[in-house]
């Protein structure tokens, strides 16, 4: 199969995934369901159930390929294939019936990202990309917005829940931000805010204390939208380092000094 032929593959199977979440979650307690894994960070049995679902599905597409997995369903690592899932980005948001929430894929070869698959449940809205492909949602093309100055646009953040050695500079960095800007909006899922970037309802995101499982889809269908994704210094480690900004391609250098005067090091 090429590029195109696994992405198609993997919407089909995100799309069977969702099917099993909604139909769990109309019996869905949190008192039987919820499992506290720390401060402010939940995990349902749906996740599991999700996760299980996806890695026995995509270990059948790919046989050979390993998971890098937030419920830590499979450990099994790829020599050239890896998938990177989080079975519902935004698990606060599912736990209180709230959108958005999101089953998010990407396929890593060789550590570098060949196919991004983000899937907000309660919107029906399905953004993915290929390499060698475009941006799209729900068979349209979508590309980064094309403003350029604060006062155009429009910005998403999300609270760190846990990792708080650097809130101080991230408050400073969310008043300037604040201040300059049209607004700033939390949504609570980083895959979705990513996506927003991507085809345009956004012009920029930053956030810390992220997991590679949160962006890995995200960024890679930012950057196929046109958009520009890198850590808090203007490198590309965000994968591994937690933090990240993706902005469309002309606000970027006014937004990154923000949050890098803030926030880098």
């Amino acid at each position: 199969m090429n590029n195109e032929q696994i992405c198609n593959a993997v919407k089909n199977i995100v799309l069977e995934t969702a099917k099993m979440i909604r139909r769990e979650r109309e019996n869905f307690s949190f008192q039987k369901n919820v499992e506290i894994k720390g401060h402010s960070n939940f995990v349902t049995h749906i996740d599991k159930l999700s996760e299980q679902a996806l890695v026995e599905r995509l270990s059948q597409l790919i046989p050979e390929s390993g998971f890098i997995a937030e419920e830590g369903t499979s450990t099994k690592k790829g020599e050239i294939y890896n998938w990177v899932i989080d079975p519902i980005d935004g698990t606060t948001n599912f736990i209180h019936g709230l959108s958005p929430h999101a089953i998010s894929i990407a396929l890593m070869q060789n550590n570098k990202t060949i196919i991004g698959v983000v899937y907000e449940i309660v919107h029906d809205e399905m953004f993915y990309t290929w390499e060698g492909g475009k941006a799209y949602l729900n068979g349209n093309e979508i590309k980064v917005s094309e403003y350029s100055e604060h006062q155009q646009a429009l910005i998403a953040t999300g609270f760190p829940y846990s990792d708080m050695v650097k809130i101080d500079a991230y408050i400073a960095s969310m008043r300037e931000i604040m201040e300059k800007t049209s607004g700033i909006r939390r949504l609570g899922s980083a895959a979705i805010d990513l996506c927003y970037v991507a085809c345009g309802r956004f012009e920029a995101f930053w956030e810390y204390g992220l997991h590679s499982w949160d962006v890995a889809a995200g960024a890679f269908i930012v950057q196929q939208a046109g958009g520009k994704v890198c850590d808090f210094n203007n490198e590309d480690k965000y994968l591994l380092s937690g933090e990240i900004i993706a902005t469309n391609a002309n606000y970027f250098n006014i937004f990154y000094e923000i949050v890098h005067q803030h926030l880098g090091k």
